[in-house]
């Protein structure tokens, strides 16, 4: 089966240019159907940033952080990002998918799981709050943007390194939440570029659980 599904690695890259290069794709989507969906798969260098809310607490007033702040057009509150996160960014168009942006973020939610299982890392989701849980501990984070029917923005999976920066915000808007990590809940060394390479290969086998429209869900024609 072709899955059209276009999967790159991209390194390390500023936030700002990430986020040109989707928007670039996601035009060229809007304006040609036919195009592939794509899957980038990267690291920022340290970065604040905050969705689309007039509320901005989670910023803890933002005068104090020790890096950048970027505002963005994706749902939820303040987050982190930064050197040792996996960054997921599907450029998918939902007109294939049932138009549902529930189960679009119930499927990245498991294949977050599913890579996480892969190495003996039991996660869950928690009702209510999206992303992707170890109990009560945070290890991945989702947000995303759609314009017509086309995602961008995705998730951020803590592999390993320094979760302080963390400290200076309230991860997601959720108080008192404890953020960790693959590296934390092992003590086992991981390495970004291998995550996403695991990554890679689940969403490929995956991405046909997405395109597969329940019979009882109408479609827009």
């Amino acid at each position: 089966m072709n899955r059209n599904l276009r999967v790159r690695w991209l390194g390390r890259m500023r936030f700002a240019d990430a986020l040109t290069l989707q928007e670039k794709i996601v035009s060229k989507k809007r304006e040609d159907r036919s195009l592939e969906d794509e899957l980038l798969l990267l690291e920022h260098e340290s970065i604040y940033t905050i969705g689309r809310t007039p509320d901005r607490s989670s910023l803890l007033g933002a005068t104090h952080l020790p890096h950048p702040l970027f505002p963005i057009n994706r749902g939820g509150q303040a987050t982190y990002h930064g050197p040792g996160q996996l960054m997921g960014y599907p450029i998918i168009d939902l007109r294939r998918c049932g138009q549902d942006l529930h189960r679009y973020l119930r499927w990245l939610e498991q294949l977050l799981i599913e890579v996480l299982a892969e190495y003996g890392i039991p996660a869950s989701r928690r009702e209510s709050l999206t992303g992707v849980w170890i109990e009560n501990r945070k290890i991945a984070s989702i947000g995303v943007g759609v314009r017509h029917w086309i995602t961008m923005h995705g998730y951020a999976l803590n592999v390993c390194g320094d979760l302080s920066p963390f400290n200076y915000i309230v991860p997601c808007g959720i108080n008192n939440v404890t953020m960790t990590s693959m590296e934390k809940e092992t003590g086992r060394p991981f390495s970004v570029v291998d995550i996403a390479r695991a990554f890679e290969k689940l969403v490929l086998d995956r991405i046909v659980q997405l395109r597969i429209i329940p019979e009882s869900q109408p479609i827009n024609v």
